[in-house]
């Protein structure tokens, strides 16, 4: 099939078609004499696993690796499953860092809210609750 018609069948544009093409996401399809590239159909498949893995905090390299490298019938399924389990821990560690964050931030609204404070003093203290937090171990 021709770019035109995998773009209509993915929603994606072609420019974001060659653009996983030459981040070897998709297999480099070769040109017929009149110029054309020719894709696969199971390029529909792929370019939908990429858009959803990105969508779901996939990395390009991440996705790399996650993809079936010998197509999607022979699928590396325990691959699989323990990339998409360390995407799990890793959601877990940012919203872990994240609700910290939060904490934080709540926090130093609510002080920066009290009234009469002296702006030497408030700064300091408002600094020392912004520093960085020592980040969690899985």
């Amino acid at each position: 099939m021709k770019i035109g018609e995998l773009a209509e069948r993915t929603g994606l544009a072609p420019s974001k078609i060659r653009f996983y093409e030459a981040r070897r996401l998709i297999a480099p399809v070769q040109r017929k004499a009149n110029g054309y590239r020719d894709y696969l159909p199971q390029s529909v498949q792929l370019l939908e696993i990429i858009v959803t893995a990105k969508a779901a905090g996939f990395s390009l390299d991440e996705i790399r690796h996650l993809l079936p490298t010998a197509g999607i019938e022979k699928w590396n399924w325990q691959k699989l499953i323990a990339t998409l389990e360390h995407k799990v821990v890793e959601i877990r560690l940012l919203q872990r860092r994240l609700r910290q964050t939060k904490a934080k931030l709540l926090e130093v609204i609510q002080y920066a809210k009290k009234p009469n404070q002296p702006c030497g003093k408030h700064a300091e203290h408002l600094m020392k609750k912004l520093r960085p937090i020592a980040r969690p171990r899985a």
